[in-house]
């Protein structure tokens, strides 16, 4: 016997192997709004720390370049 949860159709195995409607019907059954807001909340902090980490290495990928080696000075 197999378990369907988590196919895709034709194409196989869905990434989230068939947790992310069992989630879903988890949140609906949360009830109080503030728990959900609460989870919505977590969702745009975990993409604002995403943000800084893209800002960060956009930032160092923007820098000039430093110049290596030395000026030596010959008469």
């Amino acid at each position: 016997m197999t378990d369907n949860a988590g196919e895709a159709g034709p194409r196989g195995q869905c990434f989230c192997m068939g947790t992310g409607p069992e989630l879903f019907a988890l949140l609906k059954k949360l009830g109080p709004d503030t728990a959900r807001q609460h989870f919505r909340n977590a969702r745009i902090e975990m993409l604002k720390g995403f943000r800084a980490i893209i800002d960060r290495r956009i930032e160092q990928l923007s820098r000039p370049e430093d110049k290596k080696g030395a000026t030596i000075v010959v008469e």
